[in-house]
């Protein structure tokens, strides 16, 4: 039976179930939070971002939540230093020319901190002769930092990102550092081929020789 599960990343927690990195004294990862054996993350998130991930044990749900043709939407809310004009959302939501290209149209607003926000650890710095604001940005694409890329373009740097939703599912309810099983969507489309390999046709009985075929009268 497929397996769907979200999770609320806290900060400075690596998107995996193990550390591959070299250092002498191992990073968190999702395996202090997450006691479910054969489910993988459908989708990364950075270390340093906190919110949404969903994960499964389905390779097809897993390619289908993170495949950028279904155009899922991702939405984030995003602290930023200082407070974004006109100009500024207009870039953002008509796209930046980064340097791996432009970035599709998406929507962004200004928006109040979030309600029942969790305190991070450790705390986000701020400036103190700089204000600070939150934005709520949806892309459809999942370039490489792609959010932090997008805000440090039109003037205003993340401070704080937090992945809200993917798609329909949404962080709602659910505390940081904690996990809980989502109803599996049925995935559109013709099911994956079979992997066996095709049958052979079977031989056909030989041909008599002409001279032996029997003669029309």
């Amino acid at each position: 039976m497929t397996r769907l599960i979200r999770f609320n990343k806290p900060y400075n927690v690596l998107p995996q179930f193990t550390d591959r990195s070299s250092q002498d004294s191992p990073r968190a990862t999702l395996s202090g939070y997450i006691d479910c054996p054969g489910v993988y993350a459908a989708g990364r998130l950075d270390r340093d971002s906190e919110g949404l991930m969903l994960l499964t044990d389905n390779g097809r749900l897993q390619s289908w939540i993170t495949d950028p043709k279904h155009k899922m939407d991702k939405t984030y809310w995003v602290q930023v230093e200082g407070i974004p004009d006109a100009q500024a959302l207009k870039l953002l939501a008509e796209g930046i020319d980064l340097k791996d290209g432009m970035t599709k149209p998406a929507k962004v607003r200004v928006i109040d901190e979030p309600p029942g926000l969790w305190i991070r650890t450790p705390p986000v710095r701020v400036r103190k002769t700089v204000p600070d604001s939150w934005i709520e940005l949806t892309i459809r694409e999942g370039r490489n930092r792609q959010v932090r890329r997008m805000t440090a373009a039109a003037g205003h740097p993340t401070l704080r990102l937090i992945r809200y939703s993917i798609g329909a599912w949404t962080l709602d309810g659910l505390a940081q550092g904690a996990w809980n099983d989502l109803e599996p969507p049925k995935v559109p489309g013709p099911p994956k081929p079979s992997r066996k390999p095709p049958r052979k046709p079977k031989a056909s009985a030989p041909r008599p020789p002409a001279s032996d075929r029997p003669r029309r009268r």
